[in-house]
């Protein structure tokens, strides 16, 4: 299931997952993150019932997007146990956010 993620909502569908959380932070005007967002959606439903997926505005969510120090976009972090694991920054193959997903299953 693909999850849309808020600063209200952050600490309890990422933070506390007992899954790993897999954050797409993106923005509409975002050229890149229009061709990662799908790649997140497929990876979502792939992945149902072993990873939470989905995506956090930048420009609507700035107290979550300062926390982590999100300079550029489309940034995707992995999350497991509430602390970051792994970061991907840029657009890349679905193959390499594939690799990463299996590798904190």
């Amino acid at each position: 299931m693909f999850e849309s993620f808020t600063d209200v909502n952050f600490d309890e569908k990422v933070i506390k997952a007992d899954k790993l959380a897999v954050v797409d932070l993106t923005a509409e005007w975002c050229g890149p993150c229009r061709m990662v967002g799908p790649i997140i959606h497929e990876l979502a439903e792939e992945y149902a019932d072993r990873i939470v997926a989905g995506e956090l505005n930048v420009d609507e969510n700035p107290n979550t997007t300062t926390a982590y120090r999100v300079r550029n976009i489309p940034t995707v972090l992995f999350f497991k146990g509430g602390k970051v694991v792994d970061k991907l920054v840029g657009a890349v193959p679905k193959a390499t956010y594939k690799g990463i997903i299996e590798k904190y299953l």
